[in-house]
């Protein structure tokens, strides 16, 4: 993993495939490894991702973060071998939330070990639990942890909205394939302007 040559943001609409509006009572937003680690990574779209929590707090929508981190090697995976050892520990400080995350007491922080916030964590039974349909997913890396992530959400049934200016990754190649793949196949694109008009019923 790396953390270098933050993301600019741009234009996505030239991969849209269709367009939809999350609903609100049944999504939830999920925040995906915004950590120390990243912060270089995080910084360039942090006021859009700290937009984009606010949009969906004010419309009672259930914030959950992911927190990428390992315990032993056995739970380092094939991650071990493809990072050469560059993985987060659990207990440092770059393994931790960013502080300037309007992370909140209700909220919860589902703990995971590979690139999808689903495999081997409780997040499907959380969202479940919830009677979540539908998920909005922010974060890093676009192309890594985020893409995954939604690609379980949508395989596992749940509709997938991924932002396109609150997440974010080591280049702009790499956002932009992320972004293109997941309108053809998996997710409908927003922004913070397109999600906040859509919460608001505009």
């Amino acid at each position: 993993m790396s953390s270098s040559s933050p993301l600019k943001s741009f234009s996505y609409n030239k991969y849209e495939t269709r367009r939809r509006n999350p609903n609100p009572k049944s999504s939830a937003l999920l925040v995906i490894d915004v950590q120390n680690y990243f912060s270089s990574m995080v910084k360039p779209i942090l006021q859009n991702l700290l937009t984009t929590i606010e949009l969906c707090r004010r419309a009672s929508i259930p914030v959950i973060f992911t927190r990428h981190c390992h315990k032993s090697p056995a739970d380092y995976g094939m991650l071990g071998e493809w990072c050469d050892g560059d993985l987060l520990f659990d207990g440092t400080v770059e393994a931790e939330l960013m502080r300037e995350l309007d992370r909140r007491p209700e909220d919860q922080v589902v703990e995971k070990s590979t690139y999808s916030g689903f495999q081997g964590t409780r997040l499907e039974e959380l969202l479940k639990e919830r009677r979540v349909e539908e998920v909005i997913v922010t974060g890093v890396m676009t192309n890594l942890c985020c893409e995954t992530t939604a690609r379980d959400a949508f395989i596992k049934g749940f509709r997938v909205f991924f932002s396109a200016d609150a997440t974010a990754t080591a280049d702009k190649e790499l956002h932009e394939g992320t972004l293109k793949n997941l309108a053809y196949g998996f997710a409908y694109l927003v922004d913070c302007d397109r999600l906040g008009k859509g919460l608001n019923g505009n």
